[in-house]
């Protein structure tokens, strides 16, 4: 928008191509979706499309539309069979497999925040959703310090690695089982701390039900918590807590 105006402003668009560009700046309507593109004016970020349950075709239109209107493009929970489709569609974008995020940026995202968001994995099988965290961020600009595999139950290996914390804006903690791992690391910072609960664990884990429960209930004073293996919602939460350069 701020582009165009200027444009318009040093002669370089005539008014009435302008006014072309203008008519379809709230949405698109390809049918399927009405793709919002005055998303990045009120919230900073344009639409992200959530891959799962859509057809590869109707990602790839959206996509299509998200980005002929200048913006980066993030899709979520893109299998393998999708992201051939979008990657025959756009070579140009990047595919992260193990967080099924696929990124299109014609131009580089201008970085912001005042400091990297730590994403912390309690086990291996927590990756996908703290790689889905680390996705997000780099799309919406942000530097990341990752920091895997430190779960309970060798504490030590997380308390060796405490630089961390104080080094960071915003703590992005990601576990299954029984949960523990945010209790533990807000106890440790007075950074803001994100939970993530994760859909791994055993019988009695109910798909992260219980893990959910348990990171609701921290002991730790100020621990907030996002839905379970929800690591998109935590990275922009994270986000908006440290919003950096405007």
């Amino acid at each position: 928008m701020r582009t165009l105006l200027e444009r318009v402003r040093d002669g370089a668009l005539d008014l009435d191509v302008a006014l072309d560009e203008l008519r379809d700046l709230p949405f698109s309507d390809l049918g399927y979706a009405m793709v919002d593109h005055h998303r990045a004016l009120r919230q900073g970020v344009p639409e992200v499309i959530f891959g799962e349950r859509k057809t590869p075709e109707q990602i790839v239109g959206i996509a299509r539309s998200v980005v002929e209107h200048g913006s980066p493009c993030l899709i979520t929970r893109v299998d393998d069979d999708k992201a051939r489709v979008v990657l025959e569609a756009f070579p140009d974008a990047r595919w992260a497999q193990l967080a099924r995020c696929v990124t299109i940026a014609r131009t580089a995202i201008p970085k912001r925040g005042t400091a990297p968001v730590a994403v912390i994995a309690a086990g291996t099988s927590d990756l996908p959703v703290a790689e889905e965290a680390c996705e997000t961020l780099a799309a919406l600009g942000r530097d990341v310090v990752r920091l895997y595999d430190v779960g309970v139950a060798g504490i030590h290996r997380l308390l060796m690695k405490r630089d961390v914390f104080a080094n960071a804006s915003v703590l992005i903690v990601v576990a299954g089982m029984e949960g523990a791992l945010p209790s533990v690391v807000g106890g440790l910072t007075d950074r803001p701390v994100i939970a993530v609960p994760t859909s791994v664990g055993y019988g009695a884990a109910l798909g992260g039900f219980t893990t959910l429960a348990a990171m609701l209930t921290s002991c730790a004073s100020g621990v907030t918590v996002v839905n379970i293996d929800n690591g998109f919602g935590a990275a922009f939460a994270a986000a908006r807590i440290d919003r950096g350069a405007p």
